[in-house]
């Protein structure tokens, strides 16, 4: 009975690559806000593109850091892409205030401001500027993965610098790799360079829709990842990003995908021969990760995560409960649950309650997920009071071996 899975699969972003449609409650306020541009915008409906344009204005106008508070705290629509809005105001602030700007990068739209700077030094000097990224991505604000999470962003931008030709990008990655982080650079650099092959171009989307074809291939969608022009050290988290395309492959409607479609989609992990564990761990994981920005309508912001209802919760377990066998489902559901996580970003009583959710009857599902928060909480966390109130909050059957597990 295998129930860990590991941290390095497990801890992931979530993909802006697909959204779901028609099927989100109705657009909510996160945060009221003194911000007279809160109230202008909640009497509008305003689409992805209109927004783009009006907080470039307002950054510009009034300065990046308000333009992100503002940001926080409007009202959104279904299926408008938080993180990227987040990085139309990052991009502003790389602007106003270059490398410097990095210092107010927060998580809440999940690192896209510290994307957004370090993506616009590589653009701006190439290889030259990765010392001064790695210097910059050691301020980032966050706990401890703000650091290797930098360079996921790095990605997206090395392969437009290269004009999307994903070889090049990969060596240029590799030189992000140092020993201290055991290459984690390195192999986060790789994953945002997927997640861009997959559904970015936004630097170039003539030349990016001419190469996309050149890596993805419907008929074979894991070949990208499994074929020998993807180092094996880095497969695994090539493997996670790919999910958007697992959907696009199987036919999905990527404006709505919905359980037929999923299941379809697993399909493919569930192809990938049983001895390699962690290849399909990493493949039904990235499902989990999907899975927590669809049920909120792509609104990653911290306050909406914290927000989010028991039957948002309750339909994340059950989309990952159609994966079989059930090992795919534990690793669906483990990353869903880092996705609610995030490093110990998020309220640590959110990853929670979606574990105790899960039925106790459904011991198999329940157990993964509290043994895996609890690892997650070890490797994160060195806060001892921190430990102590996390265990003190979790199901009393969890109790002992949480306090165990955290030398409490």
């Amino acid at each position: 009975m295998r129930f860990f899975i590991g941290i390095g699969v497990a801890v992931i972003i979530f993909s802006a690559a697909v959204f779901f449609s028609g099927r989100h409650p109705q657009s909510r306020s996160i945060v009221a806000g003194d911000y007279p541009e809160v109230k202008e915008l909640k009497e509008q409906n305003l689409d992805f593109q209109k927004l783009s344009v009006y907080f470039t204005d307002l950054a510009e106008k009034k300065g990046a850091a308000y333009g992100y508070e503002v940001l926080k705290a409007i009202p959104v629509p279904p299926n408008i892409d938080m993180h990227l809005l987040g990085h139309v105001v990052g991009d502003v602030l790389y602007r106003q205030q270059g490398l410097e700007g990095i210092k107010i990068c927060t998580h809440d739209f999940r690192n896209a401001c510290s994307h957004s700077i370090v993506v616009g030094l590589f653009l701006e000097k190439g290889t030259a500027a990765l010392p001064e990224i790695a210097r910059a991505c050691r301020n980032a604000p966050g706990g401890s993965g703000a650091y290797t999470m930098c360079f996921h962003g790095l990605g997206h931008g090395i392969l437009a610098y290269a004009d999307y030709d994903l070889e090049k990008t990969i060596d240029l990655c590799h030189k992000t790799g140092t020993p201290a982080y055991n290459n984690r650079e390195y192999v986060e650099c790789v994953g945002g360079a997927v997640m861009e092959l997959i559904s970015g171009g936004f630097h170039d989307p003539k030349l990016w829709a001419t190469m996309r074809p050149r890596y993805l291939k419907k008929d074979h969608p894991l070949s990208l990842c499994m074929g020998h022009a993807m180092p094996l050290e880095v497969r695994n988290n090539c493997i996670i990003y790919i999910t958007p395309y697992l959907f696009e492959a199987a036919g999905a409607n990527m404006g709505s995908p919905n359980p037929e479609d999923f299941v379809k989609a697993f399909h493919y992990c569930d192809a990938l021969p049983p001895a390699d564990s962690a290849d399909r761990d990493a493949c039904f994981g990235g499902f989990g990760k999907e899975f927590t920005g669809l049920v909120l309508g792509r609104d990653i912001r911290s306050a909406a995560i914290a927000s989010i209802s028991d039957e948002q919760f309750k339909k994340v377990y059950a989309w990952c409960r159609l994966a079989e066998p059930r090992e795919g489902g534990a690793a669906c559901i483990t990353n869903a649950m880092n996705s609610f996580f995030w490093g110990g970003e998020n309220d640590r009583r959110v990853a929670t309650r979606f574990c105790s959710l899960i039925p106790a009857n459904d011991d198999y599902y329940r157990r993964t997920c509290f043994m895996n928060l609890i690892d997650s909480v070890g490797f994160y966390i060195k806060d001892a009071t921190y430990k102590k109130e996390f265990c003190g909050e979790a199901p009393e059957e969890y109790r002992g071996v949480c306090n165990q597990k955290l030398g409490l």
